[in-house]
């Protein structure tokens, strides 16, 4: 039991050093007491998530990130909700073998014993015999480029119940828009938006979370966006929830549609369009 009081009950020293929340004397210095409330902000986001799949007694709860890195949300997540809850398994997916790796070796000694890490990619691991055929909760933070649509997809075809999301950077619609924008500028004085460098890459990072946002309503899903943490710690800080509600899909489809044929980034309907 820790006797600093930012650290809540039962929760694993061990792990709050190996992710340098914790300095290794067990201190808790200004830079850590902030990176602490970061991690309390977005447990509270996805708790109440977990607590809604587990209100079914008998079942058990999987959840899958994407892009793990070194596991940091997984580890946290598993220590304050899973280590306690004595059933469900997290699934961590990373492409780097040797952070799996450390990954295993941290889970073995803290006997975090319901947590899988895999070799994978997004894309490998919808198929992969490692995985359920569905799985309750999909989360993917700071998932380079096309990962967070890749997880988006994984999500879809293993009929997940929430998604969790917090895009970075994503370059794909940006080259389109500045591709097509020769064209565009006599076609709409909406083109204005994105005519410099500078606004083409920010426009493009924009109206890709649009995109993702209506692709997921498209797909019977209800879509919340707010603020991970506050935009003096990082500019990468839209938080996209998502819960599957089987909700009407043909009007979200037709303005993703629209949107895409508005913008002329028709070329990239199979991105967002895919059944």
């Amino acid at each position: 039991m820790s006797d600093i009081p930012e650290i809540r009950r039962g929760q694993s020293i061990e792990l709050l050093k190996e992710l340098h929340i914790l300095t290794r004397d067990g201190k808790l210095n200004q830079d850590s007491r902030r990176k602490l409330k970061q991690v309390y902000h977005l447990y509270n986001f996805i708790e109440p998530l977990l607590t809604e799949v587990v209100k079914d007694e008998d079942h058990n709860l999987t959840l899958v990130d994407h892009g793990a890195g070194k596991s940091y949300l997984g580890f946290i997540l598993y220590d304050l909700f899973f280590k306690s809850l004595k059933k469900g398994t997290i699934y961590g997916i990373e492409t780097r073998e040797e952070l799996v790796k450390k990954s295993v070796e941290l889970a073995q000694r803290l006997n975090f014993n319901r947590t899988k890490f895999l070799n994978l990619s997004v894309e490998e691991s919808i198929t992969s015999k490692d995985m359920p055929e569905t799985v309750d909760v999909v989360t993917a933070l700071h998932a380079c480029d096309t990962a967070t649509d890749d997880a988006i997809k994984f999500a879809l075809k293993k009929k997940a119940r929430f998604i969790v999301l917090v895009p970075c950077c994503q370059a794909e619609v940006a080259s389109v828009l500045r591709k097509n924008k020769g064209k565009n500028l006599g076609k709409s004085v909406l083109t204005e938006i994105w005519r410099h460098p500078i606004h083409t890459r920010e426009f493009g990072s924009q109206i890709t979370n649009v995109l993702r946002c209506l692709e997921l309503e498209s797909h019977g899903y209800q879509v919340t966006v707010t603020e991970l943490i506050g935009w003096e710690h990082s500019m990468k800080n839209e938080l996209i929830i998502a819960q599957f509600k089987d909700l009407p899909k043909a009007h979200p489809r037709h303005r993703l549609e629209g949107l895409l044929r508005e913008l002329n980034l028709e070329e990239m309907s199979f991105r967002f369009l895919e059944e």
